[in-house]
């Protein structure tokens, strides 16, 4: 989190590559970056561009910021300044080296995509049924059926990392646009929504019911006594073994 504050404000590293270079795991960073986000010190927004790819906007803060106020500081205008002198240049951090380096270097290369492919997860039967329950849900999310085995894969990968169905489903729907922009790659969307699998909601154990003390099972005698008595009724009686028993069979108290 420091590490992402710290970058120059017209930055664009996304926060999962902070913590690649700080070393955190995916599993690690997607339980801290769930826990970020409830606490409202990150916000997200997907946004899909001219030619329909999607990409996603995230807004890191020192404080936790409520969603409508993220959202007036990611419209909201620039601040004033005086413009730095000479023409604008094009950002340079990040760029190849012109020459191949002869030494090693100190970073040391990402992994190449075939690596992370081999692992991809296999389609399941309940996957398939999955992806068929969420296109019966949303009339704009026409995939093509070639699209249909890698995005079972994705929703059998959810399963297997404990989330629910209905769990999914509710995801996808949140994280569509509104009812009136249309979408024009749906398959490529619900692919985006789906290749993020956040760890599953830990199910709270069940409080055990408190413990009624012993004392508040029992009742004061309505007999005559010098201090006050208590007794464990059977039932709705008002007097202890002892006064039921002095007393004649008609109720009424012994001499």
């Amino acid at each position: 989190m420091t590490w992402q504050l710290s970058l120059p404000d017209d930055a664009k590293d996304p926060l999962s590559k902070t913590a690649r270079q700080a070393g955190i795991g995916k599993c690690a960073f997607n339980r801290a970056k769930g826990e970020l986000k409830r606490e409202g010190y990150l916000h997200e927004w997907r946004q899909q561009g001219v030619r329909g790819l999607w990409s996603t906007v995230q807004l890191v803060s020192n404080v936790p910021l409520k969603p409508e106020q993220a959202l007036a500081l990611r419209d909201g205008a620039p601040a004033g300044g005086n413009p730095a002198a000479g023409e604008p240049t094009g950002r340079t951090v990040g760029r190849h080296p012109e020459k191949p380096a002869l030494e090693n270097t100190p970073h040391h290369p990402e992994a190449p995509p075939e690596a992370e492919a081999s692992e991809a997860p296999t389609a399941t039967e309940a996957g398939r049924q999955l992806i068929a329950t969420i296109l019966d849900l949303e009339p704009r999310l026409r995939v093509p059926r070639g699209m249909l085995p890698q995005l079972a894969a994705l929703a059998s990968a959810w399963l297997e990392a404990g989330h629910t169905p209905g769990g999914v489903r509710a995801h996808v729907q949140r994280s569509l646009p509104g009812p009136k922009q249309p979408i024009l790659k749906p398959g490529g969307l619900l692919r985006y929504i789906l290749s993020d699998v956040p760890p599953a909601p830990v199910a709270e154990a069940a409080r055990p019911e408190p413990v009624q003390p012993r004392i508040a099972r029992l009742r004061e005698c309505e007999g005559v006594h010098t201090q006050a008595r208590l007794f464990r009724p059977e039932g709705d009686e008002e007097f202890c073994g002892e006064c039921l028993r002095g007393r004649a069979p008609d109720g009424t108290a012994r001499l």
